[in-house]
């Protein structure tokens, strides 16, 4: 699938940092990309970096800047990353309490193809409000790339700076489009 456009959700964690990685996989593979971001993300974001890449402003309230659109582009995809702790569990439970929950909600609700992965270290992981979420946004049809079959792990506590070099960003695009593929070809032959 070319030509589409690519919702990106950023959280607070080291790898925000790298999200001009997403975006440039998406361009070079002729996607749009715009980039919304939770309060958290915002202090982890080289925001000038972003929009010239991206073609758009970042993100991160309900109030647009006047003379710009309060409306996102029609996405084909979400991804969401990386994603916290936190992020996770608020999305699983449907709490939209700042913008970018509020737009990850909406998409999901829209059935956009959607992308979740975690930035989490391996006790967090192991915690039961983590694994329901994680399992509850499976059952809602969105893609955690978590665990062995997506070769990608949570860290051990303490490790975050070391394992930040080795973010999924390409895997997450390709997971994507591949579901936005798919979903648009399910819609073609209804």
């Amino acid at each position: 699938m070319n030509n589409g456009h690519l919702q990106i959700v950023v959280c607070g964690a080291g790898p925000a940092a790298d999200v001009t990685k997403l975006i440039s996989t998406a361009l070079a593979r002729s996607w749009t990309a715009t980039v919304t971001a939770t309060p958290n993300a915002m202090d982890f974001l080289d925001l000038p970096g972003i929009e010239e890449l991206s073609g758009t402003p970042v993100r991160s309230t309900y109030r647009a800047s006047p003379g710009r659109r309060r409306s996102l582009p029609a996405a084909d995809a979400l991804v969401i990353a990386p994603a916290t702790y936190n992020s996770i569990n608020k999305i699983a439970l449907g709490l939209a309490d700042n913008y970018a929950m509020t737009t990850v909600a909406e998409l999901i609700g829209r059935h956009i193809p959607t992308v979740v992965v975690p930035f989490v270290n391996a006790a967090l992981a192991t915690r039961l409000p983590f694994r329901r979420a994680v399992t509850s946004l499976r059952d809602e049809g969105v893609h955690v790339l978590l665990g062995p079959e997506d070769k990608w792990e949570p860290h051990p506590p303490g490790s975050g700076n070391d394992r930040q070099h080795a973010f999924p960003w390409a895997t997450a695009f390709d997971t994507a489009t591949r579901h936005a593929h798919e979903t648009q070809t399910l819609t073609q032959h209804r």
